[in-house]
């Protein structure tokens, strides 16, 4: 049976920098990553608490420039150990707006996303 835990919650943001220093200085998390998403414009950092295997927030740079005033929360992600399998399963079901295929970072990760019932993004998501 695959393995699922909450992985991380992605924000999309205006400025990564300034955002990058209120969540570090401020909320006092560490940065654990940073890279360019294969579309080469949206930019991505993570953030956690001392290096832990964690739920993390992930920060969103590039996605949308018509962002409200308040911050966005773009989506949830879960964690699984066997995307494939997770892809399958969901695709089985019909669920609609499921990604035509899983992506693969720059950094090996690989996700897909599909819509909740409200339209929300949940994102499967596999390090």
């Amino acid at each position: 049976m695959t393995r699922r835990r909450l992985d991380h919650v992605g924000i999309v943001v205006r400025d990564l920098e300034k955002t990058l220093a209120f969540y570090t200085e401020v909320v006092g998390l560490e940065l654990k990553g940073r890279l360019t998403h294969t579309n080469g414009v949206i930019e991505l950092a993570f953030l956690g608490f001392h290096g832990a295997d964690e739920t993390e927030v992930e920060l969103i740079q590039g996605y949308s420039d018509s962002l409200p005033a308040e911050g966005t929360v773009h989506h949830f992600a879960v964690s699984t150990d066997d995307i494939e399998e997770e892809y399958a399963r969901v695709k089985a079901l019909q669920v609609p707006h499921l990604d035509e295929e899983i992506v693969t970072l720059p950094n090996g990760h690989r996700y897909f996303f599909i819509h909740g019932p409200e339209g929300e993004n949940i994102e499967f998501f596999q390090r």
